[in-house]
């Protein structure tokens, strides 16, 4: 048996499979996000583990024999947190989020020190990890001092589970301290964030052993020899979990925010575009991300101000209905791809008397997917742009949004047959590869059956052509 864990901002997943990956057993425990400040975003490292052992634990009652079979655990998980241990391996403070924004400054900083863009194939941003650092060297240096080890979020659970500090190729790729194209650790970012690789954690692909389970923990839950794998960050085990890990494979995720991912076999950047460029979760493969940060949650905020959940709102929408003439700028907590800008914000542009709720929840969906247009724009820049991606997300529950987003980017969207897929399963699998080096990565890394396809029609992609650039006038003429 191989457990998968995903630790989310939100909560913590466990999946329970077996070797012909069926799904035995899940679990679920919720975690909170603190926010002292303004911009801040926190969470407790212990928080994290206390979530994984009641997740677990939910296995353990549900699958008992099963799970006394377990032979290998991975885990995946939010990218970027900064979380800072002592000699002890102690948390010196509350780890800083991936969506967290102090540090806004630093990032400029940073930027005049080194080739980050160039050696860590990304912009630096608010939200990555090296910054986080040189905000606390500033700003609470005591801290800084004391630090001995930092550890992305996922990678503190691994060092729960086995006693050892060790990332993955796909987690450290969003630290900004990781030479991409050579998958290691670069001493020059490093050294310009005041840092040297005795804070880095050992480095191993996330399909290769990162160490065993802890005989206490092994005994606690009555199980044997347990192999822990490298894992991955929550969108590279996703696609693990969807089987996309060939050059040209790619998914669309449609949830609180957005990302058009997409896979390659070559390293390369494109950070005027603000696509990001990481090593994906398996040997040898990258992966580049166009990123939006307010998708569903566009949705959700519209259904927050007129009190009706997201689904309500999309059955307002009619299938066939042409275009909107409101055009909606879905920059609601700012925006990356393409324009690297934490300060741009929302609006609704185009309104008339006559329009009415379901108008405003029509361009809300369509700004989302002009918004997508932009990611495909970027990487088509790169050459990495799919034709057919598969979709993933709580949207993508909506027949009527993928077939928006399908007219308005070109796209062909594949909706996944119902089952696991995910990170958890993206996880549960590098597991099984962790445990099993002798099977080949293309038996275990299969993609689901195809359970309905959205392809581009003609006539309402030239409609929507036509009112995308509208929605790019927008932008350009200061509305964000």
């Amino acid at each position: 048996m191989y457990l998968g864990l995903d630790l989310g901002t939100s909560g913590v997943k466990a999946l329970l499979i077996d070797e012909d990956q069926i799904v035995l057993a899940e679990g679920h425990s919720a975690l909170e996000v603190d926010r002292p400040a303004p911009l801040w975003s926190e969470q407790d490292p212990m928080a994290w583990i206390a979530a994984c052992e009641a997740a677990i634990d939910q296995l353990r009652a549900s699958a008992p024999t099963a799970f006394a079979a377990l032979r290998g655990i991975a885990v995946s998980g939010q990218m970027h947190g900064a979380t800072l241990l002592d000699k002890d391996d102690q948390p010196l403070r509350p780890a800083i989020l991936w969506n967290d924004g102090r540090a806004s400054i630093e990032c400029g900083e940073l930027d005049a020190r080194a080739d980050f863009r160039g050696i860590g194939g990304n912009l630096v941003m608010a939200g990555f990890t090296a910054p986080k650092l040189r905000w606390v060297a500033k700003n609470e240096p005591d801290i800084f001092e004391k630090t001995r080890k930092i550890l992305l979020p996922k990678d503190f659970v691994t060092l729960w589970l086995t006693g050892e500090h060790v990332s993955d190729m796909s987690d450290a790729a969003g630290t900004l301290w990781l030479d991409v194209a050579r998958r290691d650790w670069s001493d020059v970012l490093l050294a310009a964030t005041g840092l040297s690789r005795d804070h880095m954690p050992r480095l191993v692909e996330g399909s290769a052993s990162a160490g065993r389970l802890r005989p206490s923990l092994a005994t606690e839950w009555g199980v044997g020899s347990v192999t822990v794998a490298g894992g991955g960050g929550d969108n590279a085990a996703t696609a693990c979990g969807l089987g996309l890990v060939q050059p040209g494979d790619g998914f669309l995720s449609l949830g609180t925010s957005g990302v058009l991912f997409s896979v390659t076999d070559h390293f390369a950047a494109n950070t005027d575009g603000a696509v990001h460029s990481f090593c994906h979760a398996v040997p040898q493969t990258w992966h580049q991300m166009g990123v939006i940060l307010s998708a569903t949650d566009a949705l959700s905020w519209l259904g927050d101000i007129v009190g009706k959940t997201p689904a309500a709102l999309t059955a307002l929408v009619e299938p066939d209905r042409a275009p909107s003439a409101v055009t909606f700028l879905p920059y609601l907590s700012g925006e990356r791809t393409p324009h690297n800008a934490p300060d741009a914000s929302g609006a609704f542009l185009g309104l008339r008397r006559d329009q009415r709720l379901a108008d405003l929840v029509q361009a809300v969906m369509e700004g989302v997917g002009y918004a997508f247009g932009d990611c495909c724009a970027a990487l088509d820049h790169c050459g990495s742009l799919p034709e057919t991606v598969w979709v993933a997300g709580g949207g993508s529950q909506s027949e009527t949004w993928l077939q928006m987003i399908a007219d308005i980017t070109g796209l062909t969207l594949q909706l996944p047959a119902s089952g696991a897929q995910g990170a958890a399963l993206g996880a549960a699998r590098l597991a099984i590869l962790a445990s099993t080096p002798e099977q080949p990565a293309s038996s275990v890394l299969t993609p689901p059956q195809v359970q309905a396809c959205y392809r581009p029609k003609p006539d309402r992609a030239e409609a929507y052509a036509q009112r995308y650039l509208a929605y790019k006038d927008g932008w350009n003429s200061g509305c964000a």
